[in-house]
């Protein structure tokens, strides 16, 4: 048996495959940056998709629960209008999903502001949200059309070659604490 056999078989379990998830998640990451309009337009649909869930539970939220309802409705509707229209019109969104971002996080900001002041129980956390929200969409309308084309694909390269790295160096860790 070779030592690498020998290496790979003492590591702990699955540690393989989380490395074989880190390396393919880097080249998608790099990928990614290395032709980001095509990376954007598969941002746009998967930033669409997540909006588009995460309005549906906030809608469901806002006529369920008891505190925040109006917030949650108002947060839900955007929500669900950005995400829809960024998987009906993938091209169309990789152009407009920077000024759908842009208006999401100034007005999500602004309603956070607003309750964030209204709350005692999370005020400081719900105002610093709300202002990163709003210096956020301020940055983003500044680098628009450039931002517009190729944001979101640099966004989901930096989230996969990071999330890579991050899988890596844990399933090289997982081997070498089974190994030792």
């Amino acid at each position: 048996m070779t030592d690498f056999a020998r290496n790979v078989r003492t590591g702990g379990p699955g540690w393989g495959w989380s490395l074989a998830y880190g390396i393919v998640s880097v080249l998608i990451g790099l990928l990614a940056f290395a032709a980001p309009f095509p990376a954007t337009l598969a941002a746009t649909m998967i930033v669409g998709f997540f909006f588009l869930v995460g309005g549906i539970a906030s809608l469901i939220a806002a006529f369920r629960g008891r505190n925040g309802r109006g917030y949650a409705a108002l947060f839900g509707l955007l929500s669900v209008i950005a995400g829809g229209y960024m998987l009906l019109m993938p091209v169309g969104g990789a152009l407009s999903l920077t000024l759908l971002m842009i208006v999401w996080l100034a007005a999500r900001g602004i309603m956070e502001l607003i309750v964030g002041a209204r709350f005692r129980r999370l005020r400081v956390p719900m105002l610093l949200l709300g202002a990163l929200n709003v210096v956020l969409a301020i940055l983003l309308y500044t680098t628009v059309p450039w931002s517009a084309l190729t944001l979101p694909g640099y966004i989901l390269g930096a989230s996969f070659l990071f999330g890579g790295i991050v899988a890596i160096i844990g399933a090289l860790s997982d081997r070498r604490e089974h190994a030792a």
